[in-house]
């Protein structure tokens, strides 16, 4: 018995002692190698049209002071993109996004087990811009041009596992804020056509329901 309560003990203290593992890194790197998410709202971008999958394309460095990691994060989009607006099957847009942001913020672990649950909490800027073409039922197809920018807030909770102490892999989910100013545009084709032009303000909160990723962590 007594034997068995030893054992017990040094499996929990092994287990303790590999969790801090990654507590002890001073400097940690990070890519989000797979995200699921939710872009910001393109004109008047139908809402099922707005997640996107995207690899490779997020980064993140982290400074341990052994109670807290703070957290610098980027991350760049640029890829086609084909959408109905204002309603599913009334017009179909199509062109060219691009969305990027910069974040900093904090994170701490839920507990030091093997497998650790966390908490984030990231402050940010984010360029969302859209250039292409927009064609409507019986009208001319025209040129259009989208651009919001503005300042983000994002909880965020996630697991990581360590199978070695220089390695973590990691998945996260986040609510994102996002309240931005913006401008659109559009031009019908042909000689002599005015162009429509609007500015707005809005917030609009954005799911971003799975990342996927790897960080390596330096001492």
């Amino acid at each position: 018995m007594i034997k068995k309560l030893l054992l017990i003990a040094l499996m929990c203290c092994s287990t303790f002692a590999f969790a801090q593992k990654d507590g002890d890194a001073k400097i940690s790197l990070g890519v989000r190698g797979y995200n699921y998410i939710e872009l910001p709202q393109l004109f008047n971008q139908v809402k099922d049209h707005q997640f996107i999958n995207t690899k490779f394309n997020s980064y993140i460095i982290k400074f341990n002071d052994g109670l807290f990691s703070y957290r610098l994060n980027g991350n760049y989009i640029n890829k086609s993109l084909q959408f109905d607006n204002n309603c599913t099957g009334c017009d179909l847009t199509s062109g060219k996004v691009k969305d990027y942001a910069f974040k900093a913020g904090f994170e701490k672990n839920f507990s030091y087990t093997g497998i650790q649950p966390y908490f984030a909490f990231d402050l940010g800027y984010r360029s969302t811009e859209f250039n292409g073409r927009g064609f409507q039922a019986e009208r001319v197809p025209s040129a259009v041009d989208f651009r919001k920018r503005g300042i983000t807030v994002t909880p965020v909770l996630g697991i990581k596992i360590s199978p070695i102490k220089e390695l973590s892999i990691f998945a996260e989910s986040n609510m994102e804020f996002f309240y931005a100013f913006g401008k659109e545009r559009s031009t019908a084709d042909g000689a002599d056509q005015p162009t429509n032009s609007h500015k707005f303000k809005k917030g609009e909160f954005l799911l971003n329901p799975v990342a996927v990723g790897v960080q390596f962590h330096f001492r």
